[in-house]
């Protein structure tokens, strides 16, 4: 892989400052590398639009955080463009590389010493009146949510076209195992194992004490649709996108046919992110 693409969180001098020493080590090393236009601009070097980066590198080096990472996931599409994610600050669950290994990490890279981890995304699409009205591609969830002065709502709730059940809740999340980290985990779901072919279901806050996250196989359909609701209900993309929903929406959620994959160093060890991340083990 001798075809960087780079791109950075926008607003942070911090990938600028790391990029003046990684350029001219990258290019020692005989790669070429794209650097998104508003970091070139600081830089001072010819860049190139976000757009266009995927169509030109063989791997793109991610820095920010994972908020930055799911906008490239989403930007990278079917393309099957590698990422590396580095972490600039915060917990970082997929910007697993922090930037005191980073040129340790490319230098196994360029030898060809890395694994890819195949993550899957989702397909949402919401309907109306019995049209598309909008289709999003994430790789973390797809959440059903009420605004801060909505009553509850209501959403009849099919697998594969079989009736689950009417959640009566302040929302839905319907997330992957890469998502299972996010707001899935705060809404008391469990954690999966990121590589995993599942899709998981979560209530937040359901008014049945008994509906629990439940995990389904990834080859099945979700759609919900939303009856009884107060004014303000949203489906949230990746926690990033937001679009309004009105009464009687289906919202039809399912595997993507592409995935987003992901550069892991050989010596990374899952369980040693959760110890970190999360404290696991810690008193």
């Amino acid at each position: 892989m001798k075809r960087i693409g780079v791109i950075c969180k926008t607003g942070r001098a911090e990938p600028a400052a790391i990029l003046k020493s990684l350029l001219p080590w990258l290019v020692k090393k005989g790669c070429e590398v794209f650097i998104d236009e508003e970091t070139a601009t600081v830089m001072g070097v010819e860049g190139h639009s976000r757009v266009q980066i995927p169509l030109l590198a063989d791997m793109i080096i991610v820095f920010g955080g994972d908020g930055t990472m799911l906008g490239v996931t989403r930007l990278i599409g079917d393309r099957g463009v590698p990422i590396l994610g580095v972490n600039l600050g915060g917990l970082g669950f997929i910007t697993e590389v922090n930037k005191d290994e980073l040129f340790d990490v490319m230098d196994e890279i360029l030898a060809g010493n890395y694994s890819l981890e195949e993550r899957i995304m989702l397909a949402a699409r919401v309907m109306r009146n019995n049209n598309a009205v909008a289709d999003f591609t994430v790789l973390n969830d797809v959440v059903v949510n009420k605004g801060a002065l909505a009553r509850m709502i209501e959403l009849d709730t099919f697998i594969d076209s079989r009736y689950v059940t009417t959640f009566r809740a302040d929302g839905l999340i319907i997330s992957t195992p890469t998502g299972s980290t996010a707001y899935s985990l705060a809404a008391g779901g469990p954690i999966l194992y990121p590589s995993l072919n599942s899709i998981m279901l979560s209530p937040i806050c359901p008014h049945t004490l008994t509906n629990r996250p439940i995990v389904l196989p990834d080859g099945v359909e979700i759609r919900s649709t939303l009856k009884a609701s107060g004014e303000d209900v949203f489906l949230t993309l990746d926690g990033q996108i937001g679009f309004s929903l009105q009464r009687d929406d289906t919202v039809e959620v399912k595997k993507a046919a592409f995935t987003t994959r992901l550069l892991i160093p050989k010596d990374r060890d899952y369980f040693q992110v959760l110890r970190t991340k999360l404290k696991w083990g810690e008193r």
